[in-house]
Order: structure tokens, then sequence, then C-alpha cells
């Protein structure tokens, strides 16, 4: 979905400054228009070629792009009809040269109608663009409710419709889109939140702007590559390597009940490297996490004190696996707490830290969270749809709050590792990852890679991106009914490249 792609985001903000940018290098705004409306008809002609267009067209340039699409269709003799949003005379600067270059080339124009019939062809969704933020108003709507119940293939002209550039949030309708083409300026939103899902296939035109020009232009998040990471972070190991090389995990968890949790991150650790692996958990676990993993060291724990001794010999901590919110998990999550070693805080963990119940400030620099939405509702005291309203915003507050790296997990995972750099998001992954199990692995892997010799900073990119490409391979034999375990397999064939 996302091959040869830049790696920098931009805000919408920022996609605007560039714009300006590349104009003032001597590019005109139009020439610039008359390129990107060249490169959505290319695609729809390779894609769905002789269907007929319908194209919608807002008042600004995003509508300017779907009269240049208009005009190029009827050039080449491909019926075609736009819908107006809004009136003619509301056209200003190139979006109304780009206007009377559809109506010079004979397209035919209509006003907007929710009895308009939309049975054939392919949707052409040039309306809200970039500059688009708040809510959806009518008749907008209404127009994008339409263009979703059409069956109708859908072709968004930068960013689908409704959808937030910078959050990847849509409040209220969106359009729904197979294809995407965006321009210049990547824009963060495509990319997490509701952005994956609406904006279908996503192509890229740089409209042949320089690439000095798009590389001097800040940015505010980047696409993680996991190629890039492995090839720098993941060393052949030397011949005479030996199991204390690389490392001790200790995993803390499986309250009554749990113990499958704290065993999925145990396993994950192993298959990435980590030469040792323990796991404290409750006694009753013990016999069936050796069963199943024999190479695990499993020891029964019934009590804070008791973990103490177990510290002492590991060089990462994972807390939270199937940890429970008992008096039990407070008793070892407290133990944690006063620790100096890096450790990775998952699930129930996190969870407990947010009841404020057990004696910590932040978090030292050295450890890791990896809050799920609603685990970060919690963690700050909102609501889960006020996460989803900015993940971008909320990553950036949970790593300020708790001062140490964050990951925001969900469709388009966010990595924040310090308020001065630019927020990484994971692009891989698939919906067969919604389902139990998914983040004790991941926390697994993290802990693995931190053993290894490994920072934080260094272990959670390279985590997640191993994590979600680890799940597009066990996909290929289905997302539905895709097992946190079935990504054990492909773990080991990818920390081995």
């Amino acid at each position: 979905m996302y091959q040869h792609l830049p790696t920098a985001l931009f805000s919408a903000e920022q996609a605007r400054q560039l714009d300006q940018t590349v104009i003032r290098n001597g590019i005109p705004g139009i020439k610039l228009m008359k390129r990107a409306g060249y490169a959505v008809f290319q695609k729809i002609l390779s894609h769905w070629p002789g269907k007929p267009l319908t194209v919608f067209c807002g008042s600004g340039n995003n509508g300017g792009d779907g009269y240049i699409v208009a005009a190029l269709a009827a050039e080449g003799r491909l019926p075609v009809r736009v819908i107006q949003m809004s009136s003619p005379g509301k056209l200003g600067g190139d979006a109304r040269t780009a206007f009377q270059y559809a109506r010079d080339a004979g397209v035919p124009m209509v006003p907007f109608s929710d009895c308009l019939d939309l049975s054939a062809g392919v949707v052409v969704d040039a309306m809200l663009g970039t500059g688009f933020s708040g809510e959806v108003r009518e008749p907008f709507a209404q127009a994008i409710r339409l263009i979703n119940h059409s069956g109708l293939p859908v072709v968004a002209v930068d960013i689908p419709s409704g959808l937030s550039a910078n959050t990847g949030a849509a409040n209220g309708p969106a359009v729904e889109a197979n294809l995407t083409v965006t321009f210049i300026a990547l824009k963060q939103g495509l990319f997490t939140g509701r952005g994956p899902a609406l904006g279908g296939e996503l192509v890229y035109s740089d409209l042949r702007v320089s690439e000095q020009i798009l590389a001097a232009e800040p940015h505010t998040a980047y696409r993680l590559e996991l190629d890039p990471l492995r090839s720098t972070l993941l060393a052949p190991r030397r011949r005479d390597a030996h199991k204390g090389a690389f490392g001790h995990v200790l995993i803390i968890g499986g309250d009554r009940g749990f113990g499958g949790a704290a065993s999925m991150a145990a396993e994950a650790a192993l298959r990435v490297g980590a030469g040792l692996v323990s796991v404290a958990t409750q006694p009753e676990h013990v016999t069936a996490l050796l069963a199943r993993r024999p190479e695990l060291m499993v020891r029964a724990v019934t009590s804070g004190q008791q973990l103490r001794p177990l510290l002492a010999r590991a060089t990462v901590l994972v807390a939270g696996p199937g940890l429970g919110r008992s008096p039990w998990s407070e008793q070892l999550l407290q133990q944690v707490l006063d620790t100096a070693l890096p450790v990775v805080l998952d699930a129930d963990a996190l969870n407990i830290l947010s009841e404020a119940r057990l004696t910590s400030g932040h978090l030292p620099s050295n450890w890791i969270i990896t809050p799920h939405p609603g685990e970060a509702a919690r963690l700050l005291g909102i609501t889960v749809e006020a996460v989803e309203a900015d993940r971008f915003a909320v990553v950036r507050a949970l790593q300020q709050t708790f001062q140490c790296a964050v990951v925001l997990k969900g469709a388009g995972s966010l990595v924040c590792l310090d308020p001065g750099l630019p927020v990484a998001v994971c692009t891989g992954g698939n919906p067969g990852m919604a389902s139990g199990g998914m983040g004790d692995v991941l926390s697994g892997i993290i802990g693995g890679l931190i053993a290894q010799g490994l920072s934080p900073d260094m272990a959670l990119p390279l985590a997640v991106c191993l994590h979600t490409e680890a799940a597009d391979r066990a996909a290929v034999e289905g997302e539905r009914g895709m097992l946190a375990t079935d990504l054990l397999g492909p773990l080991r064939h990818l920390v081995n490249p």
C-alpha cells in the first residue's frame, strides 16, 4: 500500500508552506495544478480505462485540481461531468483558471443535488482537500454519504474529503476512497487513525518539484521503514558469541488466569534473539509455561519481596503482560518502579500506573510505555474519543507527561522518543492484528532487542516495524483468525535478514 513513498510527513500548515516555497522558486500555481490533475487522470486511466467520470469539485485549490481532471477527460473524449459543490463565483485564483479550462473543454457542470444519480463510472473527490478542519458541513456531508453509498470506485485528490491532514481523524462523514493521489508533501493524517482506511491505495507524485526544495522544508513526522533499521541495528553475530552476550529479559506478569500473556511476551523475546528469558509469574502457571517453552526460566513469585533477587540478574524488564490489577500485581509493579533497569510497561502495568496507587514520579528516560488508545486515555485522564481525535498530540502529551519513550498503538502506530524530534509513524500492519495477545508480543520484542544492547530509543522503532511486518507475513494466510502466536515464526526470519 505504501511503496515508493518519501519518508517525511507534513502537517497541513507545513504542506501549504511547502506549496508557497515551490511557487516562489519559479513554478506557478496553475502549472502545479495542471500537473496534479494530470497525475490523477493518468492513475484513473490505468486503473479504470474508459470509465465515465463524475468529478465533485469544491471551491478551493482541491476543486481546481478536479476541474483539471475533468478537462483532461473531456479532451480525451472520455464521458465526464462536474458536480459543483459551490457557486463558480466563489472560485478564485488558480482554481478559477482551472474552472475556465474545464468550461472551455466543454465539460458539463451541474450544481450538487441529493437526487444525483451515481450509478456508473468512477467518482473523483476534489471537494475539501488538505485545508479542511473541523466538522463537515452541508452540502458536503450529504455528498460524501452519497459517494460512499454509491458502490462506485472513488479516487481522492490529495486527501479524502472529511479526513484531517493533521490528525488522521474524521469529524463526521468522510470519503472512503479506493485510491488517493497525493502531491508534493505527504500529509501525516493519511497514515494514522482513520487515514489508512479512508485513503485506500496511496499514490504519490512530487509534481516534478526538486528534491532539494522538498528536503529543506521542516517536517513534523516521518514514516518508519524496516530495512534501514535492520541493516543499521541488527549486525551479524560474532562467531564466538555466547548467550551471556545477548542479555537477560525478565517478564513480570501472568496473574491467575492470565499466564498466556506472559508466555507470548517471553517467547517473542526469545525469537528476536535474547540470550536468556525468565518469567516471574503466579505459581499455577509455572508448569504450563515450561511445557510450552522449555527454553524459558520460570519462577513462581507470590510477593514483591520474592521478585527482588530476579531483578538483580536481569538486563531489562517487561512488566504488564497478564499482570492483572490485584494486590499481587501492585506489589510486583512497585518493585519494578524502584529499579534503575530499562523497563517496558504494557497492559495492566499501565492501568495500575494510571490509578496513581503506587509511588512514582515520572518514569526514567530509559523506560518505554506502549499504550493502546484505551490505556492512553486512562493515563492522561481523557476519553478514547479524545485520543483518536488527535493521535499526534496525544503521543507527545504522553511523552512529556512521563518523560520516556512512547508508542501509541493502533492503525498507524506512533512513536515519540523526544519532544524535540519528529514523531515516527509505523505504516505496516493489518486488521488481523485486532486480536488478543498482539501487544504482549510487541512488548516481548522490545525487551528482547534491548537485552541485546540496543538503547530503548533504538529498540522501539525497530520493534514496532518487526511486529507489523511479522503480522503482514502471517496475514498471507488470511487476516481473519490470525493469532498473536502466528507472528513468532516470521519474527525469527525477520531478525536474520
